[in-house]
């Protein structure tokens, strides 16, 4: 036992003593360039990822035509996954399914028969309930596999055989488009239309300097599977194909086949009668699940954002067919689509990334001009092959026809030789001058062929090979025959995927749209009159309608009253707290005033030590005197002070335990400042003197020995100033002349006029 131990290997002779930095980083460069280039990034010459090119290869292995039955897709998988492909075969299925679905690839490589999904997002039945076979594009991509034009590798291990790519003229990489995400790289490509990708091409052969404008002339941008509209403008879509970088805003299309004039139709208005109307999509942006987006609709309606709207429908069939209702005849249609637009998944965007690999399996970006002329280098190489291997074919059949030839000539000797001796085959090379192949095919050939050894027909065959083989050969040593033959496929395949063919029509309209209708949120709120309840301790709710503010409202135990004012939905609230910080909120979003309403801080992240000062509606062009106690301050318009976030917006810059005491509305018509400090001095100044700013400490209104500001607001100096009585009969004292305590800003003050209320405050 121990003699055994000790002639076993250490284990630990394995170990590598390496910086773990260095052997980490050289691990996940490894993956990483087995990620770029056998799995996210498709290859420029044929436009596949290992996974599809696999999934054919075998589809072709089993026969799968379009002439053939179809067979089952645990078939396809199982022999892909088992002799190509060694991953998991959900992964391999999805991909068989997407090349399946005439909604995700503009031109299917797949027929499915079965259930393959559908455009609403549900999934596609399990493998062993679907059938496919291959589509008539598919074979075009795989055409000349067997002519010698590709290289074929060794499988993962070594039992079979499989192309390194196909040879195919179809475009596919453009044609179908591709997308995949890899390690620190990633590419976006969408489909377009095939005799647009052609026409680009025998440009770009024509002349290999073309600029890119005359490319874009012929190559209008993307052609989704599903259809919709490219909106942006020309500039913008050449400059993306230019540098193989940019994006697309892609929209849905609005089309009522059943309209009754020919701009209904187009804008996809439905009449009604009584001047009712409603609005049908027809068509979705791309890898948008129609199902997600008519959720996304009922729940803009359901939420009260979009009150224009009043119902959907999907009346689809085999067509796309969304219903928009309106609420009223009266909205205006284009005011609707603008606002799905914005609001839903009807307007997408698609960024282009032409990240591929190109001959040398080396990842790119290239322009449109670098793609295809890379493509078209590849389609030149793979006629060469063709060519190449075709002479090879002709060598080999003409040195048969030339034996045959001979022994036509000497049919009776070659007999003799045959029936006397023992070894024929020497003896026949020996004489006649033949080669081993020519004397074996002679052996080889069976009596019931002699009858069509004519001489004739022998001579008219080795002319015929020798006149293509002269041909080849012009070919090979010719770039400029070799371009024209390639036009020339290229023209007969675009005639298989011409405009007025069923698959060739392009699907996506590429038009810059008009001028987008102006539009905010607040004109998709009913306006409606609403009075605004604010309670002491934050409790807010809204009233209908504008009722008399000096009625009692109940209030929570410990709470009471603290502001109440009358508003509209579409009306923006301004919430001041006592740190200087303002707060926005939406009328039509306060709870009703059947209870108690709802703390605001569930809806704004008020600090909890922070006290509201004031609450206010903001209006247009709408002033505000904003005063912190140490008496300093400034004005600002109201519409600076809008928050887009519940976090608000820091308006008044306060230091210490200084707090924002006055928030006072500043009326057109006033021209002075009244400030009054605990100290129960009063000071007048001019409202000129007063900045405006959007956020600061502001400026000294008024300065103090003792104590702080007490109360300011702005007045009309020819009205004077006036001021609350106090008590139960809510009477007002004016003090006309106030020349008296008027001065320069900052200034001291005097003791204000008799009968001025005792706690310093104007109301």
């Amino acid at each position: 036992m121990a003699d055994t131990l000790d002639t076993d290997k250490d284990p630990f002779d394995a170990i590598v003593d390496a910086p773990f930095d260095s052997a980490l980083s050289e691990r996940y460069l490894v993956y990483a360039l087995s990620t770029i280039t056998a799995r996210s990034l498709p290859d420029l010459r044929d436009g596949l990822k290992p996974v599809h090119r696999r999934l054919l290869w075998a589809m072709r292995q089993l026969k799968l035509d379009p002439a053939s039955a179809f067979k089952k897709s645990a078939r396809v998988v199982g022999d892909v996954i088992g002799k190509y492909h060694p991953h998991g075969d959900a992964s391999v299925y999805d991909a068989m399914v997407r090349l399946a679905q005439d909604f995700a690839l503009r031109y299917p490589l797949v027929e499915g028969q079965g259930n393959f999904g559908n455009i609403d997002g549900d999934n596609a039945a399990a493998y062993r309930y679907t059938e496919a076979r291959l589509t008539r594009t598919a074979l075009r991509l795989m055409e000349g596999l067997d002519q010698g034009t590709v290289d074929f590798v060794p499988t993962y291990n070594g039992e079979e055989e499989e192309p390194e790519i196909f040879p195919g003229l179809f475009p596919n990489l453009l044609a179908n488009g591709a997308s995949g995400i890899a390690v620190g790289m990633a590419t976006n490509i969408p489909s377009h239309n095939v005799a647009e990708i052609i026409d680009a091409t025998l440009e770009l052969i024509d002349n290999p300097h073309v600029e890119h404008a005359r490319l874009m002339e012929l190559f209008h941008g993307p052609d989704f599977a599903t259809g919709g509209r490219v909106v942006d403008s020309p500039e913008s879509i050449s400059a993306a194909y230019e540098t193989g970088r940019g994006s697309f805003r892609v929209r849905g299309r609005f089309h009522a086949a059943e309209a009754a004039n020919a701009a209904d139709r187009e804008a996809g208005i439905e009449r009604l009668g009584g001047g009712q109307w409603q609005l049908v999509v027809s068509e979705i942006p791309y890898q948008v699940q129609k199902g997600k987006l008519i959720e996304q609709i009922a729940q803009l309606i359901a939420d009260r954002k979009l009150p224009i709207l009043e119902d959907v429908r999907d009346e689809s069939d085999e067509a796309i067919r969304l219903v928009l209702v309106p609420r009223s005849r009266n909205v205006d249609p284009e005011l609707l689509k603008e606002s799905l637009y914005k609001l839903t998944d009807l307007e997408t965007r698609f960024g282009l990334n032409l990240n591929v690999l190109d001959a040398t399996r080396t990842p790119m970006v290239m322009g449109l001009k670098e793609l295809l002329g890379h493509w078209t280098a590849s389609q030149i190489d793979i006629l060469q092959r063709r060519s190449r291997h075709r002479l090879d074919q002709i060598a080999r059949r003409l040195e048969l026809v030339e034996g045959y030839i001979v022994a036509y000539l000497n049919l009776d000797r070659i007999i003799e030789i045959i029936r006397t001796e023992d070894e024929p085959k020497p003896v026949m090379m020996a004489e006649f001058d033949l080669t081993d192949r020519q004397a074996e095919a002679i052996l080889n050939m069976r009596l019931r062929s002699l009858r069509k050894l004519e001489e004739m027909e022998l001579r008219k065959e080795r002319e015929d090979l020798l006149k293509e083989q002269e041909e080849l050969n012009k070919l090979l040593d010719s770039p400029a025959r070799q371009r024209t033959r390639l036009k020339r496929d290229l023209a007969a395949l675009r005639k298989e995927y011409a405009e007025d063919t069923a698959l060739g029509r392009r699907r996506t309209t590429v038009a810059e749209a008009a001028p987008a209708v102006e539009f905010s949120m607040d004109a998709m709120i009913e306006k409606e009159p609403i009075t605004v309840i604010l309670s002491a301790r934050g409790w807010i709710r809204a009233a209908k309608g504008h009722v008399d503010l000096a009625q009692d409202w109940k209030y929570k135990e410990g709470d009471g009253p603290a502001f109440a004012f009358h508003a509209q939905t579409t009306d923006k609230l301004l919430l001041a707290a006592d740190d200087g910080r303002f707060y926005t909120l939406g009328a039509d979003k306060l709870p009703g005033a059947r209870g108690f309403g709802e703390p605001v801080r569930n809806t704004l992240d008020i600090d909890a030590a922070a006290q509201l000062v004031a609450a206010i509606v903001h209006r247009p062009g709408q002033r505000l005197l904003l005063a912190a106690d140490t008496g300093r301050g400034f004005a600002a318009q109201t519409g600076e002070l809008l928050a887009e976030t519940r976090k608000g917006r820091q308006v008044v810059n306060l230091k210490d335990k200084a707090k924002l005491a006055v928030v006072y509305p500043i009326a057109a018509a006033d021209d002075h400042v009244a400030v009054v400090g605990d100290n129960r001095k009063l000071v007048v100044f001019n409202l000129e003197e007063l900045p405006e700013m959007t956020r600061g400490q502001g400026v000294m209104l008024q300065r103090y020995r003792d104590g702080g500001l007490a109360d300011a607001r702005t007045f009309k100096l020819e009205e004077g100033l006036s001021w609350a009585m106090g008590g139960e009969t809510g009477r007002t004292r004016t003090e006309p002349e106030m020349w008296q305590w008027k001065v320069a800003r900052g200034g001291a003050g005097r003791m204000p006029p008799n009968g001025f209320p005792r706690d310093n405050r104007f109301s």
